[in-house]
């Protein structure tokens, strides 16, 4: 799907890459959220406080998790301009740098182990040992802005390359990196106004090329083709019980499906029971909360931020291509106005934006 798009206005970019970190903040509320495991009990307590719109995501009770300390860093080494070897150098050096800045965060153990086995400067310093384990959420939260740099369907391999490179630095499985490459895409077609009915089936179709790269240009080629099957396979599953294999819609939800209903469901996309936490089904639930919720922000949270399970890491996916789609339009100023490094947030955009429209960008 090609398609004929028009270049975003920058405002987009910027409501991206900050709504991404709304999203984090509130699904994470100071790590009290993003360890729950009860739908209901957040949404009871989000009333407690009066409600989406009396939130002030601010310091000190609204921090940024790590996912947002993660994607900054994918966005500021992506804003270098840098390419190809040296983008991954300066990738893997600031994913190490960021690991100094994970107190009150609560990182994930792969991210932990990753960063701290790689050698940023040295020849293949940015790569790591594949790793059974690998195949949380970790990669895919920090990935999107991967797809604000190059949103283009012509850029579509370099979104491959970069996107599963960056990923398996520290999540060297399939199902850890291709969640950094299902991250990234959604971001690209967020910008390129794909219908969302197609992304999923979109996602399925540019598996193939990844495994084309992965067989050429990885080491360990034999587990990581080993591996590959579940997340395709769950990928398939899912389109299909929402009724969207064919990249046509409308998506179908179950009957009942309210904050209650999604705890269970959601926990069917998942790898071990907690909703959110592995790298397919991250982008999952995030997808099928921008499929729930349309235009509206409050739905938007209360389908990929506010469930039992890794809330924060859905809710930062779901935010940046939400805001792609919307802009700020209907987001309560408090929600994103003080965010922790709204200014890093912001002008990561503009970078971005500069280096993927050139002289296009208005």
């Amino acid at each position: 799907m090609e398609g004929s798009f028009r270049v975003p206005p920058k405002e987009r970019y910027q409501a991206a890459m900050v709504l991404s970190g709304a999203g984090d903040a509130l699904g994470y509320r100071n790590q009290r959220w993003e360890y729950c495991t009860s739908g209901p009990q957040i949404h009871q307590e989000l009333q407690e406080i009066g409600g989406l719109g009396k939130v002030r995501a601010a310091l000190p009770d609204w921090p940024v998790s790590d996912d947002t300390v993660l994607h900054l860093a994918t966005a500021e080494a992506l804003a270098t301009g840098k390419a190809g070897e040296e983008l991954f150098q300066e990738l893997a050096r600031r994913y190490v740098e960021a690991m100094k800045d994970m107190e009150g965060r609560k990182p994930g153990p792969t991210s932990i182990l990753g960063t701290s086995q790689l050698h940023p400067g040295e020849p293949k310093g940015y790569c790591i040992p594949f790793n059974p384990s690998a195949t949380g959420c970790g990669a895919a939260m920090r990935s999107m802005c991967i797809g604000l740099r190059y949103p283009r369907p012509s850029d579509l391999n370099t979104l491959i390359q970069v996107s599963v490179e960056s990923g398996r630095m520290t999540h060297h499985h399939p199902t850890g990196y291709l969640g950094a490459l299902a991250s990234a895409l959604f971001t690209a077609y967020a910008v390129q106004g794909l219908p969302l009915e197609y992304w999923g089936a979109g996602l399925l179709k540019t598996l193939p090329l990844a495994l084309e790269y992965v067989q050429a240009a990885v080491d360990e080629t034999e587990p990581n083709v080993g591996a590959w099957g579940y997340f395709q396979e769950k990928w398939e599953w899912y389109l299909s019980e929402r009724g969207l294999a064919d990249g046509r819609g409308p998506a179908r939800f179950p009957p009942a499906y309210s904050h209650v209903e999604r705890d269970v469901i959601y926990k069917t996309f998942s790898l071990d029971g907690w909703a959110g936490r592995s790298g397919h089904d991250a982008p999952m639930i995030a997808y099928d909360a921008l499929l729930g919720a349309g235009n509206n922000w409050e739905e938007l949270c209360s389908r990929s931020m506010f469930h039992g399970g890794d809330s924060d890491s859905t809710g930062v996916i779901a935010a940046c291509c939400w805001g792609l789609a919307h802009g700020f339009k209907g987001v309560p100023e408090g929600n994103h106005a003080e965010l922790e490094y709204r200014d890093r947030m912001t002008a990561a955009a503009d970078s971005l934006y500069h280096l993927a429209w050139g002289q296009m960008a208005h």
